[in-house]
C-alpha cells in the first residue's frame, strides 16, 4: 500500500465507519437502541476503529517514514563518498603524483640553484597535501550536517577557540560573526585560513602574543577576520618572499574565496586579514 493510499484511508475510515451506523441505527436499531445510548455507542465505534484498523495504518505509515529515512541517509552517505573521492582524486593523488615527479627529477640535478627550487616545490606540495586532507575531511563533516537537518554541535566560535589552543603561543579569540553568514565551504576555507596562519606564527613569528578577531560587517552580509601577533614582523615586503609557502596558500585561498587578503606589519604588529564584502 503507498503513501498516500494509507493517508486517504486515514482521512476516510471514520468519516465512512460513522456514516454507516448513523444509517444502520436509525434504519434498523432505533426500536432496539434509545436515541441516547445510540449517542453513546457513536464515539465508542470511532475508539475501537481507531485502535484496531487506524493504528495498524498508523504503524505501516511510520514504517514507510523509517524507510524513507534511511534511504535519505544512505543517499547522503553515498554522495559523502562520491565527494571524498573526487577530492582525493583532485587534491591529493595529483600531488601526490607530482611529487613523486619532482622527487625523480632532483636525482639528475646538478644545478644548485634548481635543486633548492625543486626542494621548495616539494615542501610546497606536501603542504598543500595536508590541506587537501583536512579540507576533504571537514568538507564532509560540514556536507552530513547541512544534508541531514542536523544541527552542528560545535560552532564556528568553538573551532576557532580549539585552533588557538592548538599552538604554544598564548592566542585570544573574539568572534563575533554567526555561523549562518557564511556557506559550508567559506567555513571550511576561513578555519583553513586562521589555522594556516596560527601555525605560522608559531613557526616563524617568534610571538609570545597573539589575537584572532572575526566580526560582521555594517552590510550585515559581509564579515573581517584579523589575525595578529606581537612577533619579529617581515624584513622585507611580504608579497615578494618566494620561500614563504604558508603564506602563498593562504593568498592562492583568499583569490579563490573572492576575499579580500592583506598582511602588513603595523606598530610592531603583524597583522593578516580576510575580508568579505558580501
Amino acid at each position: 500500500m503507498s503513501y498516500k493510499q494509507i493517508k486517504w484511508m486515514i482521512l476516510f475510515i471514520p468519516t465512512i465507519t460513522v456514516g454507516i451506523w448513523e444509517y444502520v441505527r436509525h434504519q434498523f436499531l432505533l426500536p432496539y437502541i434509545s436515541m441516547d445510548l445510540g449517542n453513546w455507542l457513536t464515539p465508542v465505534l470511532v475508539y475501537l476503529v481507531s485502535v484496531t484498523l487506524l493504528n495498524r495504518l498508523f504503524q505501516m505509515l511510520e514504517k514507510i517514514q523509517q524507510e524513507l529515512q534511511a534511504e535519505r541517509a544512505a543517499k547522503v552517505a553515498l554522495e559523502a563518498r562520491e565527494h571524498l573521492a573526487k577530492e582525493l582524486h583532485d587534491g591529493i593523488a595529483q600531488s601526490v603524483f607530482l611529487l613523486s615527479v619532482k622527487v625523480d627529477r632532483l636525482e639528475f640535478t646538478s644545478d644548485q640553484a634548481k635543486y633548492d627550487q625543486d626542494i621548495f616545490q616539494i615542501r610546497k606540495t606536501v603542504h598543500e597535501v595536508n590541506r587537501y586532507a583536512r579540507q576533504a575531511i571537514a568538507n564532509l563533516r560540514y556536507a552530513a550536517a547541512s544534508e541531514t537537518m542536523v544541527p552542528q554541535r560545535e560552532t564556528l566560535d568553538k573551532k576557532v577557540k580549539q585552533i588557538a589552543e592548538e599552538v604554544l603561543v598564548p592566542i585570544e579569540v573574539e568572534w563575533s560573526i554567526p555561523d549562518e553568514l557564511l556557506s559550508p565551504k567559506e567555513k571550511v576555507e576561513l578555519l583553513a585560513s586562521i589555522r594556516e596562519a596560527v601555525v605560522n606564527i608559531q613557526k616563524h613569528a617568534q610571538a609570545t602574543r597573539g589575537w584572532i578577531k572575526g566580526e560582521r560587517l555594517a552590510s550585515h552580509s559581509g564579515w573581517i577576520v584579523v589575525i595578529k601577533d606581537n612577533g619579529i614582523g617581515f624584513k622585507e615586503d611580504p608579497y615578494q618572499l618566494k620561500d614563504s609557502y604558508g603564506l602563498l596558500i593562504l593568498q592562492e585561498r583568499a583569490k579563490e574565496m573572492n576575499w579580500a587578503f592583506r598582511i602588513s606589519t603595523e606598530n610592531n604588529y603583524t597583522i593578516v586579514e580576510l575580508q568579505h564584502m558580501g
